[in-house]
């Protein structure tokens, strides 16, 4: 067993609960972030518990994504009824910028997008906060991570807050590294927790439960609901595992695109609809090599990668190329004032290249062939957007006065 990980004479419904009860003793605001997938709606259950314990209220975030199931909304209307008595709500339904990992045409979208409204997939509902005007750090088309971060401090209001988020730590590698990180910031350290900015953290209450826990609990509390959207892909032959829920046009969420048709057909129309590219990426994206990027990608006969790259680029909408050519150049310096001087390599190993380890010409087309819009393939992470720089002059004129 890895040295991050002991195991506890406690089984992790036991502990999550402990961890939620020292969250409620220790911070004088909480709140938690809910998407209405199994993860957030167990821990959802399971912090009302404590909550109801406790004699606590907590706030529940909901960024609305609107491209969502059917089935997915109607399950978060129901637990926020459920539990209406106990929490502060925010139905977020505001204009954000998101990913489309479908299309080089529209690498983004805007959800709730007003100058769009007639392509909407659903409308808002009642209770959901629709004016930009409500949050003072919003800004139309933000980002969704800084949102999450500008939200958060907004909601503290400068008093010691903890935002529960339902990661697990199997899941992925990056979601274990987000929990067994040594190097960050934790409350009083516990390694359950991280801290975003002063006197912000975000908990993890059910970072240490399976998959397996997950539905070993909805089989415990029959009577707690869950998002019966799982029941439909059950049936389409998914493994639990395989079972995720987020914003259907992502870099990684694209992947699961495929089956809106399957599960929710009249949800599907609506979500083809809606952004450039959905049919081909529903189509392709399970495919590996040149069509997606993933995995293997070879290069036409007669090219090198770096003619093959100068080929992409020159065949890629204007808007598209203009956002890779400066990221491109800068990277491409920065490697040769490391020591590259004369020439990047066309190729260099593999397992180097996966490590980011050495550049290549390889490595920036294959970037081009997955849409990798932020470039993360090179290393590189989302840049700030003016919501951020926004949010920095109010913290600032906060302190001033």
């Amino acid at each position: 067993m890895s040295k991050l990980k002991k195991t506890i004479d406690i089984d992790v419904y036991s502990a999550s609960k402990k961890r939620i009860e020292y969250v409620f003793n220790n911070f004088e605001r909480v709140y938690l972030s809910f998407s209405g997938g199994k993860d957030s709606t167990t821990m959802f259950h399971v912090v009302a518990e404590v909550a109801q314990k406790m004699n606590k209220r907590f706030g529940v975030l909901i960024i609305d994504l609107e491209a969502q199931y059917k089935a997915t909304i109607e399950n978060m209307r129901a637990m926020v009824d459920e539990y209406s008595h106990m929490i502060d709500l925010h139905w977020v339904c505001l204009p954000i910028k998101l990913r489309n990992a479908v299309s080089n045409f529209q690498p983004t979208w805007c959800c709730w997008d007003g100058e769009k409204r007639d392509k909407w997939v659903r409308n808002p509902p009642e209770c959901a906060i629709t004016d930009s005007d409500y949050y003072p750090f919003f800004v139309d088309r933000m980002e969704f991570e800084e949102f999450m971060v500008l939200w958060g401090d907004w909601y503290a209001n400068g008093k010691t807050c903890a935002g529960l988020v339902g990661i697990r730590a199997d899941e992925s590698l990056n979601r274990f590294r987000t929990i067994a990180s040594s190097k960050k910031s934790m409350h009083n350290n516990h390694r359950w927790t991280t801290q975003v900015v002063d006197g912000l953290y975000n908990a993890y209450p059910i970072y240490d439960w399976k998959t397996s826990d997950i539905w070993a609990y909805h089989a415990k509390f029959p009577h707690k609901r869950h998002n019966e959207i799982y029941d439909l892909m059950h049936k389409a032959g998914l493994t639990p595992h395989q079972m995720r829920l987020c914003q259907p046009y992502g870099d990684d969420q694209k992947r699961g695109l495929w089956l809106y048709q399957i599960l929710e057909p009249e949800t599907w129309g609506l979500v083809l609809a809606r952004v450039a590219g959905a049919n081909s990426g529903a189509k392709y994206v399970t495919e590996s090599g040149n069509i997606t990027g993933h995995m293997k990608i070879e290069k036409p006969a007669g090219h090198t990668w770096k003619s093959f790259c100068k080929l992409l680029l020159a065949t890629m909408p204007a808007v598209t190329r203009d956002h890779y050519l400066p990221v491109f150049r800068s990277w491409l310096r920065r490697w040769q004032e490391r020591g590259y001087y004369t020439e990047i390599p066309d190729e260099a190993p593999r397992e180097l290249e996966n490590k980011k380890w050495v550049p290549s010409w390889r490595r920036l087309c294959k970037v081009l062939l997955r849409n990798d819009w932020w470039c993360k393939g090179l290393g590189l992470t989302q840049p700030k957007s003016e919501a951020y720089a926004k949010f920095l002059e109010i913290k600032k004129s906060k302190k001033e006065t």
